[in-house]
């Protein structure tokens, strides 16, 4: 049902400049779909759409171009949730505990993150070590993992 609604959704963006979450709730009460706003603004904020303008002042609901690495951003801190049990600090290097098999995939994951101040990491079976630029930067690394475990 909720695929269905999001998928509908999407092509009706593709479809016709829809201005307001109640447009869009209108649409798809043509279509066959009932739903509430409450539920259509859940639905835009899980798929990342934005308002775009389309000139003299109106804007229109769109795909962001960053959905992708939006979602795959979730998707890594579902990984890190479910994978990470500790995380520690000495210094600039941090120290990340995993479930048994799962560092390297850790690592794998925050390598390609594009974190600037992180120089590199290094993974075992259940341990990883990550080396910031400075004991600051391993600080608020630390401090934004744990907000998100």
């Amino acid at each position: 049902m909720k695929n269905d609604r999001q998928a509908m959704i999407l092509e009706i963006i593709s479809q016709e400049n829809i201005e307001t979450q109640e447009q869009l709730l209108t649409q798809l009460q043509e279509r066959g779909i009932s739903s509430t706003q409450a539920t259509i603004s859940r639905d835009i904020k899980q798929m990342h759409l934005i308002k775009e303008p389309v000139g003299h002042g109106v804007y229109k609901y769109a795909v962001s171009g960053n959905r992708t690495k939006l979602n795959f951003a979730e998707k890594l801190r579902t990984i890190f949730r479910e994978s990470i049990t500790s995380i520690a600090c000495a210094q600039n290097i941090v120290v990340l505990k995993t479930m048994p098999g799962l560092a390297s995939a850790a690592c794998s994951a925050l390598d390609n993150m594009d974190i600037t101040y992180m120089v590199g990491s290094l993974a075992g079976d259940d341990t990883a070590f990550l080396l910031m630029q400075d004991a600051e930067s391993a600080a608020a690394f630390c401090e934004e993992i744990r907000a998100m475990l």
